[in-house]
């Protein structure tokens, strides 16, 4: 199971921390990893991490604003958001499954993503 927690509503250049609590797998051997979708757009993947791996990646809209971490004593990975814009906006899930590497670079497919928590709404105003 995944539960996401810490969706809101703030002012652009505000920030917001996104938790993502899970269960019933190991919690090392997964990627986690956070998509978003806005109203009218397509599903985009926001960050994903492999704390077995030590690996994380960022999608080059949010790449030094967010940050991903993970506690492994309590299988809770955290999303920090900063310096928020209103292009922001969006529900966020949480996903767990399989990650990759292509030429050297960790991700996380959608495509592996076996679990889906229900997402938490940021709302982001200018």
């Amino acid at each position: 199971q995944l539960q996401a927690s810490g969706g809101g509503l703030v002012q652009a250049g505000g920030s917001l921390r996104l938790s993502c609590a899970t269960s019933g797998f190991t919690f090392v051997e997964y990627g986690i990893a956070w998509f978003r979708q806005a109203p009218g757009k397509e599903r985009e993947g926001v960050s994903c991490i492999s704390s077995g791996e030590g690996a994380t990646d960022y999608a080059d809209s949010v790449k030094g604003r967010f940050f991903i971490s993970s506690d492994d004593a309590t299988g809770t990975v955290y999303l920090q958001m900063n310096n928020l814009k209103p292009e922001d906006t969006a529900v966020y899930y949480c996903t767990a499954g399989g990650f990759s590497y292509s030429r050297g670079r960790f991700y996380c497919p959608a495509s592996g993503m076996n679990y889906w928590g229900k997402g938490t709404l940021v709302t982001v105003s200018s």
